[in-house]
């Protein structure tokens, strides 16, 4: 063989060789167990719409080898996504139009960014929203809190403390001394902000009602009559979408009931008329109409009175650990 042809068959198998391993190194690039396990975990995300921020959440997972997603969107419960890919770098996540109530999709797309989720969506009427995400922070304590002096956030004659937000001609109003929600009304919320405490509430619900007590303004604890037919998570004394009340005591339409509610980082108890339901379970993230998605921040207490029928509350006493 003449030494130009062994030369050219040298260069040409040396550029195979080159494109092969190449290939290989991009191909165990797109989805390395580093760069997969760089998204796994859970996220506070932020939406940007043009008139405001929506707060939402995704958690990230392997099962099997495969990419599983779960989200709280800008409403309702933790539910899981029925697409999720990662590839070059490059997350898609994907939430049903019935779930969103628009008529697509919504499809998300992001990169890692440092440690930051960056990427892009659309609102209903297809203009586009950037949105980001952060790590959810462990909320991890060091120790048992000190308990503080407690502190009651309703007086029992008006709204002094209390602002209400959203919608609605329909108005929260203090009858003989109890809170009343509107139903299909605003939000009530306070004006003061906690980080750990214990909460006393008493509430009475009526039949085929609903409402709730938003924690740090982000983790709501059920109290309704209506929800016999949804997941139990839903029903009265449940965090809605994550945990449920264990056991389940019987629904008492029209009677003064009580919660005392303990929040320590991510650790809630709560105890309905002197009986533990939930005893120091882990709340793993944001519930919808959640006011923030920054869970390392302390937050107010809020009553929803977005939801329909009526709801009574009355003594309202949070003792708040010390700092």
């Amino acid at each position: 063989m003449k030494p130009q042809r062994i030369a050219f068959v040298l260069v040409m198998g040396m550029l195979t060789l080159s494109a092969r391993v190449y290939s290989q190194t991009e191909k165990s690039a797109k989805n390395t167990p580093e760069s997969v396990n760089a998204f796994l975990g859970r996220w506070d995300l932020t939406l940007e719409a043009s008139d405001r921020e929506y707060p939402s959440w995704l958690e990230l997972r392997q099962e099997s080898g495969q990419l599983k997603a779960r989200m709280v969107s800008r409403w309702g419960n933790a539910r899981a996504l029925p697409k999720v890919d990662l590839s070059n770098g490059r997350l898609t996540f994907v939430s049903p139009k019935e779930e969103e109530e628009r008529p697509d999709d919504m499809v998300f797309e992001g990169t890692l960014i440092g440690k930051r989720l960056s990427g892009t969506t659309t609102g209903p009427d297809g203009t586009p929203w950037q949105w980001t995400g952060q790590r959810a922070p462990a909320l991890n304590r060091e120790r048992a809190p000190k308990w503080g002096t407690p502190i009651s956030l309703f007086n029992g004659k008006d709204l002094a403390g209390w602002r209400m937000k959203g919608p609605g001609t329909r108005v929260w109003k203090v009858e003989n001394g109890n809170l009343l929600s509107p139903g299909n009304g605003p939000e009530l919320i306070h004006d003061a902000k906690f980080e750990d405490f214990k909460l006393h509430v008493e509430f009475n619900c009526g039949a085929n009602s609903n409402s709730g007590i938003y924690l740090r303004g982000r983790y709501e604890v059920q109290v309704e009559t209506d929800s016999l037919e949804e997941p139990p998570s839903h029903h009265m004394g449940g965090v809605y979408g994550f945990l449920a009340a264990s056991p389940e005591l019987p629904r008492k339409p029209g009677e003064w009931q009580s919660f005392d509610i303990t929040l320590v980082g991510r650790w809630i108890t709560v105890v309905q008329n002197g009986q533990t339901i939930i005893d120091k379970q882990e709340i793993p993230g944001i519930t919808g109409g959640a006011l923030d998605s920054h869970e390392e921040l302390p937050g107010p207490i809020y009553l929803q009175g977005s939801e329909k029928g009526l709801v009574a509350y009355r003594s309202i006493i949070i003792t708040p650990a010390k700092q």
